[in-house]
């Protein structure tokens, strides 16, 4: 990657101080958290400095979302920020950064996902497929952007998690389950 994730950010989100500021203190907290996860399955193989960038960009794309909580006064819905993030990091030749951000959005989103919510997002499987992937999903499910950076715990995620259905949980636990301490 030639530029630092933050200029990239910052180019993208200038004049959008609040959003900016938002997006860079919760990639930060999902970036070290997800380093946190990866050094605890060198097994696994995952390369840091990916997942480093992966974790600060994978929220990109919500500046093109209806979100004035977060500062950003787009026109889409903000269940679009991952395919909107896609389509920013493929514009800077970033495309496997670009799927993390499409692959991330809860625990992965199913075509089943997508029709069963009438989500306006093209229709195929949006799963968090390389180690890299799914530690950056993992570790986002985490932290909020809204109250600030404090880590939820693992009972609070499954608890968020749980109001779109049994099977996110198990994915999430499989996840868990995946970047435990050998």
């Amino acid at each position: 990657m030639q530029d630092d994730p933050r200029e990239i950010i910052h180019r993208l989100y200038h004049g959008h101080r609040k959003a900016e500021h938002i997006l860079l203190s919760h990639s930060e907290a999902v970036s070290r958290k997800a380093l946190e996860v990866a050094r605890l399955v060198p097994h696994l193989e995952p390369d840091l400095k990916f997942i480093q960038e992966a974790a600060l960009l994978h929220d990109i794309g919500m500046i093109r979302t209806s979100a004035p909580m977060l500062g950003c006064h787009g026109d889409l819905p903000y269940i679009c920020h991952g395919v909107e993030g896609r389509q920013i990091l493929e514009s800077h030749g970033l495309h496997a950064h670009a799927l993390v951000c499409e692959r991330h959005v809860g625990v992965g989103l199913t075509v089943k996902d997508i029709k069963a919510n009438n989500f306006p997002i093209p229709e195929y499987e949006m799963l968090p497929i390389s180690v890299e992937e799914k530690i950056v999903c993992f570790a986002d499910k985490f932290f909020s952007k809204i109250g600030g950076t404090r880590e939820k715990t693992v009972q609070e995620v499954r608890s968020s998690i749980s109001r779109y259905g049994e099977d996110k949980i198990r994915e999430f636990d499989s996840m868990l389950s995946l970047f435990s301490p050998v």
